[in-house]
């Protein structure tokens, strides 16, 4: 038997998706010491990690069989439910993790969701960690991310220093899931608003002839400024679309945030005006550029082109 398995001190870790996030809190489990087995379907990514430390594992399967953790860090709910069940064709990492063994949540989904799917995994024995994340790619990568956490006390005794290998915020918001993904639903309401508005204001600046380069010097140090603006107008002023997190990121994840508010009839007009916006944009073709593009959707102004390479 493998007895780095056996030590409750150093689990093996493994982790789903190596995206924008997931390369990121890879590096960063690397870095506190674990030597992280991770799976990808670019099977390219997984392999140059892997290079650099760590396993690439040809399927989930093998994945969730080698690990006492499995972090999974893909897009939304159907993603996570590929990569614990499969596609019907291809096993998930579920069939092969050991009773006892953890996994750790990591997208942003319906708060309902979740609660359902923690006692779906406690049928086979897995213990379960509701964890959203937040801070971009950035921090992902500096082990300086915010991880909004609910779990049962054995799923945090099981995740032992993970967590916080991979965070510099670990909160603990409840015994069961459900409450992590509550308060990454609400973190989602203010992102989506403060990128619409930030984009609102930039546009109004050029209809009105502001130098766009002033109008963010000012506000980004004025009582106006917030952290989306000074974020998302820098990628504006720039001109790059690059997408850290696309439009129809926010699509979907607005589109949650209006769900779980109407189950309960509560009204969220900012909400609801913000998620039209990224509709707007995602339909005007935008939907793969940075989340940013929403600026795209004002009519009569010319927002800032990249620089032309020499």
């Amino acid at each position: 038997m493998n007895q780095e398995k056996t030590n409750a001190a150093t689990p093996v870790v493994g982790l789903v998706g190596l995206g924008a996030m997931g390369a990121g809190m890879a590096q960063s489990l690397r870095r506190a010491g674990h030597a992280p087995h991770v799976f990808d379907v670019r099977r390219e990514a997984a392999e140059a990690f892997a290079r650099e430390g760590g396993t690439a594992c040809a399927t989930l399967a093998e994945l969730g069989a080698q690990c006492d953790i499995v972090v999974s860090v893909v897009v939304n709910a159907a993603q996570t439910e590929s990569v614990l069940f499969g596609d019907g064709t291809v096993p998930g990492c579920a069939a092969s993790m050991k009773p006892g063994s953890l996994f750790v949540m990591c997208s942003t989904v319906d708060p309902n969701w979740s609660v359902a799917l923690e006692a779906r995994l406690a049928k086979q024995g897995i213990l379960y960690l509701d964890a959203p994340i937040s801070g971009g790619a950035a921090k992902a990568a500096s082990g300086q991310m915010t991880m909004m956490t609910a779990g049962t006390p054995a799923a945090y005794e099981r995740a032992g220093t993970v967590l916080d290998a991979m965070a510099a915020k670990v909160y603990r918001l409840g015994d069961k899931a459900g409450a992590g993904s509550k308060v990454k639903i609400i973190n989602q309401l203010l992102a989506g608003v403060h990128i619409a508005v930030a984009a609102e204001a930039m546009a109004l600046g050029l209809r009105e002839g502001v130098d766009p380069a002033a109008l963010y010097e000012v506000i980004t140090h004025s009582a106006g400024n917030s952290w989306m603006f000074e974020n998302r107008m820098a990628h504006v002023l720039a001109g790059d679309y690059t997408p850290l997190s696309a439009v129809d990121i926010f699509v979907k994840d607005l589109g949650l945030v209006l769900d779980v508010a109407r189950a309960s009839k509560f009204p969220l007009p900012l909400s609801s005006t913000a998620h039209q916006m990224f509709m707007q944009a995602s339909t005007a073709g935008f939907a793969r550029e940075d989340d940013s593009a929403v600026i795209k959707i004002f009519p009569g102004i010319e927002v800032p082109k990249a620089p032309q390479e020499s």
